[in-house]
């Protein structure tokens, strides 16, 4: 049953499904897990999902990813760079050739100025179009960068810190945005947000801070193949489960993701297809390795991966996860021969605990700064709350600080050594594995610490910067393979993270949805799914 507060808060952000709109067969309507629509400007904020929902819709990056197979892992791709590939005179500097003929929502054309430009805005703080909100959203895509030039029109050179053959892949998260229409708006970022102007499938129509988005099909996208077949999308921030799964059986949306688990027979029963999927992911606890910190001690870290009992938490969720040992499973070719076995043994943590100096009459406490949902944080409240009672039973006292997502991400930015990040020993913030940066480097390399990565916990190893630095510099995948198995197998054997669950990333969808892929990565192509 809804509560009252869930059931205002339905009503108060779902109107527009009565009447006219709802009779329109080519509306597809979505409640996302978030709490307010990502920003549109080509920076969203708000994790992987707000890229999911407002970059790759109304923007495309230099490097995509083919989210057409349910059944083969997602591949990197042309998007708006048709190759790629180092200078032969010097390794360090790569070469994008351009694609020609696309242009921006306000009809200018696409070229290496607005390649020049986006870099600039995240880059060079000298530049008009310098924005420190942007930068700190897409910082990591670029970091490795250390200078950058046009060579012509549609050809751009970018250069790296050494040699860097994993580069190109983290543009996959690097949208453009329009110089010209920078310009337009009086070069002003709060403008560009209200006129967002990118080169995606969909264009934005109207958007309200906190209750919705609706974009409109771009009938000129220069992808033929991947016109959206649906005249309109509606976005909805519904952060609470509950709503969520109420509003698919209302016929308010027609789409939800991360249903309610006690919600699944019921929505099968209405009619709904409940769509999940093996992606690269982890839900773990980063950890943070300052002195003094409880979790800077290994067998504290052990003891918290030994407590939990993963196989109760999937049972929890009603199946909607898998037990994870490590960043990727075990059958990955990334994981590795690691010795410690990530498994539930209540004894051995206590053991871990006790000769770590903590017991009945000295419990280890800590704080871990958690979120209410948010992209990729599935269940957190329901799973945190189940973690905390099995950390319990073996002597580790947590206590949670609950925040809204996206000043969880703020927090994590900010690393364990800021003023808000030194209270807490953990943050619970949800990862992609899809590529080996976002896999691996971007926690244990030095060089990852915040601003620039996601080294919250100031990981300081130099076997772990030997293999990032070797795994920059490997172009073979095979060997490439070798290298990110040594990484992984390190990172388990030192327990530098509490690794719980990989997401399946579960959708709910009406019967009337037809057309959709649920791909093995954490975006999704929109374009061939309609309604009806």
């Amino acid at each position: 049953m809804l509560t009252r507060r869930a059931a205002l808060l339905a009503s108060a952000t779902l109107p527009f499904a009565r009447g006219a709109e709802a009779q329109q067969p080519t509306t597809l309507r979505i409640a996302m897990t978030l709490a307010d629509i990502p920003v549109t400007d080509g920076a969203p904020d708000q994790g992987t999902e707000g890229i999911r929902f407002m970059g790759y819709t109304l923007y495309d990056p230099l490097v995509a990813w083919d989210l057409s197979s349910a059944t083969e892992p997602a591949k990197l791709v042309p998007g708006l760079a048709t190759k790629w590939y180092q200078d032969p005179a010097d390794p360090t500097k790569w070469i994008f050739e351009l694609r020609q003929g696309v242009k921006f929502h306000h009809g200018a054309p696409f070229t290496a100025d607005d390649v020049i430009f986006s870099l600039d805005r995240t880059l060079n703080d000298k530049s008009p179009s310098f924005d420190r909100l942007g930068r700190s959203v897409l910082i990591a895509a670029v970091w490795p960068l250390v200078a950058y030039r046009k060579i012509d029109d549609y050809k751009v050179e970018l250069q790296t810190n050494g040699v860097d053959t994993i580069m190109p892949s983290l543009l996959n998260r690097f949208m453009i945005a329009s110089a010209d229409n920078f310009e337009k708006v009086g070069r002003d970022w709060q403008a560009y947000r209200k006129s967002p102007s990118g080169t995606g499938p969909w264009k934005m129509k109207a958007w309200s801070p906190r209750e919705r988005a609706e974009l409109e099909r771009n009938a000129d996208y220069w992808n033929k193949d991947r016109i959206p077949k649906s005249e309109r999308m509606v976005l909805l921030p519904i952060p609470d489960v509950s709503t969520r799964s109420a509003a698919l059986l209302s016929g308010r949306v027609d789409w939800i993701e991360a249903p309610a688990p006690d919600s699944l027979d019921k929505l099968k029963a209405a009619g709904c297809k409940i769509e999940t999927n093996a992606i690269p992911h982890m839900w773990p606890y980063t950890l943070s390795m300052l002195p003094g910190a409880p979790t800077a001690d290994i067998r504290v870290r052990k003891a918290m991966n030994l407590a939990i009992d993963r196989n109760a938490i999937v049972k929890v969720l009603n199946g909607l996860a898998i037990p994870a040992v490590g960043c990727v499973p075990a059958d990955h070719p990334w994981f590795g021969t690691p010795s410690f076995k990530i498994k539930y043994d209540p004894a051995e943590a206590k053991k871990l605990l006790a000769e770590a100096g903590y017991g009945p009459a000295k419990k280890l406490k800590t704080k871990i700064a958690i979120s209410t949902s948010g992209s990729g944080q599935m269940y957190p409240l329901i799973m945190n709350e189940a973690i905390q009672q099995q950390w319990a039973e073996v002597g580790i006292d947590v206590e949670f600080q609950v925040m809204d997502w996206n000043a969880l991400l703020n927090t994590m930015r900010q690393g364990a050594k800021s003023p808000e990040g030194q209270q807490f020993g953990a943050i619970n913030v949800s990862w992609n594995t899809m590529d080996p940066h976002n896999a691996f480097m971007r926690f244990v390399d030095s060089q990852q610490v915040p601003p620039k990565g996601s080294n919250w916990g100031y990981i300081n190893d130099a076997e772990f910067d030997k293999l990032a630095k070797e795994a920059r510099s490997t172009s073979d995948p095979k060997e490439l393979d070798k290298v990110l198995a040594k990484i992984n197998t390190k990172m388990v054997d030192d327990a530098v993270f509490v690794w719980v669950v990989h997401d399946v990333w579960p959708n709910a969808v009406s019967s009337k949805v037809k057309g959709y892929v649920h791909p093995k990565s954490w975006y999704v192509d929109f374009s061939p799914v309609t309604v009806g």
